[in-house]
């Protein structure tokens, strides 16, 4: 017999119990997945010896890796629905505006608006049989083989990097496939969903742990929308639409030219915002820059600045930190102790002063601006400057794209920048990379190396950062002018050995494993790249790995 925790109960079960039989059957339908020691797990997981003495949590749709857990099942049923209808059609899911998946088919001459509603049917008659969703363990010969079956080409060329000597599969009655995480007991636990046709293909709707386990309203995003398509398209004619396609340049000696290639696209982007700005110079006073932890800000203001340069435009920079209130005024401000502030919200930015400040400049008056003092909490008097004609000011900043920000400008006076990583890459065609994971690793490398920050701290403040991100920065992304991608193909392959050194350092026991152990799942796919002196010093990625010839 084996003793675990459950519910608070110390259980004597015996070997081989699922998890799933702990449960009372009335219970199980807002259940996703359990944690078993530190470990996620399928409620299909069955107890063995070494669970011995361990504690079993469930975990519900509030829960981060229950939600990917939720979604990957979720598509997998649409996987296996376009399998059982159209078994010689390939689809390839990517994620899409309004925090949704996209599912596009790359069968040419496949309709997707004439199956709609037969995919459709086909999914709910899928969840109605209530099939169950067993895990099963293979040879990579058995996966092999498997994968030919179902005509599963791109995740055959995926198993060549897999360390592991053996592969997890998940089998559904007579179809077999894998979306790289955890998957719940059955389809019949698919409960909430939407899909909606959205060209070129549908778009698929899920409850989000981060939207209180309900699905977001479905948001036309029109900015957002045709950057990532942009990212889409230029992955396509660099041939680097899966973790293979970039493995393969590495492998082929294309080390080089590969990361030439992705530079040269930040370097076209930038081409094409300096002659946007150039060609409006008379009327832009104002660039403003925005995006999401981790996009690169810093080295963009920086290249931006030398585009702009090189055009005859002499930009001023203003830092929005020098407008934060001291401490105990955001205290009052907020009603709250000055241990519990929320230092994120735009009411900590003193906006009269920063209009005022903008406002002067503009016309031409000399202004001195504020400096703030990070170690007294202290705002000081900074430097004195006047601002000629046809010279743009940058401000970047959480709250930049926010027009309470800028109310004093006219709008035709403000040009403004979203920054963010749009990769769309995928380890195979049905499981996307997440551009949210990206922006982690990147975090936490750039945290170890220059802020004497762990990875496990990193991880920690990372659920606050994402909250500020959506509540102050996503709101406002499609109110830019340009929407510079700040992805390039190469990096996962340059960060891995820094971040991979990082997250091994966590501890199987610690409450961040599960993070770092899904990231170390993504990362362990991809080639290192060693000699990182083939990396430009201006490059966006020297932010994070260090040597940026802008000391950033």
């Amino acid at each position: 017999m084996i003793q675990v925790t459950f519910n608070n109960q110390t259980l004597s079960v015996e070997d081989g119990t699922r998890v799933l039989d702990l449960i009372d059957k009335n219970e199980r339908k807002n259940l996703v997945v359990c944690q078993v020691g530190a470990q996620v797990k399928e409620l299909n997981y069955r107890l063995s010896e070494k669970n011995n003495g361990m504690t079993i949590r469930l975990l519900n749709l509030s829960n981060e890796e229950a939600g990917k857990a939720y979604s990957a099942t979720l598509r997998y049923v649409v996987a296996m629905a376009f399998y059982r209808l159209y078994p010689d059609v390939k689809i390839r899911f990517s994620y899409n505006i309004s925090r949704s998946i996209s599912c596009q088919a790359l069968t040419k001459n496949f309709n997707m608006s004439h199956a709609f509603e037969e995919i459709v049917k086909e999914i709910q008659h899928i969840i109605e049989e209530d099939l169950p969703i067993e895990r099963v363990t293979v040879t990579i010969e058995e996966a092999t083989e498997i994968y030919k079956k179902f005509h599963l080409d791109d995740k055959i060329d995926i198993l060549k990097y897999r360390p592991e000597n053996t592969v997890h599969l998940y089998k559904c009655g007579e179809y077999y496939n894998y979306l790289h995480t955890y998957m719940l007991p059955s389809t019949g636990c698919i409960h909430n969903y939407t899909i909606t046709p959205y060209s070129p293909g549908i778009i698929i709707q899920y409850p989000r742990h981060d939207f209180d386990t309900n699905i977001p309203e479905f948001e036309e995003e029109s900015v957002y929308c045709r950057s990532l398509q942009r990212a889409y398209d230029w992955t396509v004619k660099a041939k680097v639409q899966t973790v293979t396609d970039i493995n393969r340049k590495i492998e082929r000696g294309e080390t080089l030219e590969f990361v030439q290639m992705c530079e040269a696209y930040h370097n076209r982007q930038l081409t094409k915002l300096g002659d946007m700005i150039e060609s409006d110079i008379e009327n832009v006073r104002l660039v403003a820059i925005a995006g999401p932890s981790s996009s690169g800000k810093t080295t963009f203001c920086n290249r931006l600045r030398i585009e702009l340069l090189s055009r005859g435009i002499n930009p001023v920079t203003i830092s929005m930190d020098d407008f934060y209130f001291e401490k105990d005024k955001i205290s009052q401000i907020q009603g709250v102790p000055t241990d519990h502030l929320d230092l994120e919200h735009i009411n900590c930015l003193d906006i009269e002063l920063f209009n005022k400040c903008l406002f002067d400049l503009i016309n031409g008056e000399e202004v001195t601006l504020p400096r703030f003092n990070f170690q007294t909490d202290k705002r000081e008097a900074g430097k004195t400057i006047r601002v000629e004609p046809n010279v743009p000011i940058i401000i970047e900043g959480i709250h930049a794209l926010n027009e309470k920000l800028t109310k004093s400008i006219p709008k035709h006076q403000k040009f403004k920048i979203y920054i963010a990583p749009h990769n769309q890459l995928n380890i195979d065609n049905h499981s996307p990379l997440s551009i949210t994971n990206s922006r982690l690793i990147r975090r936490i490398v750039r945290d170890m190396q220059f802020r004497n920050c762990s990875a496990a701290n990193t991880i920690d403040m990372w659920q606050s950062v994402r909250n500020g991100e959506f509540r102050w920065i996503y709101p406002n992304q499609e109110n830019a002018d340009f929407v510079f991608n700040s992805s390039l193909g190469y990096e996962l392959c340059v960060l891995k050995k820094k971040a991979m050194e990082a997250l091994t350092k966590i501890e199987p026991t610690a409450p961040q494993y599960l993070t770092a152990n899904r990231l170390i799942k993504i990362l362990k796919y991809f080639r290192e790249i060693d000699d990182d002196s083939i990396i430009p010093c201006s490059s966006l990625i020297r932010e994070f790995i260090g040597g940026s010839c802008f000391n950033v």
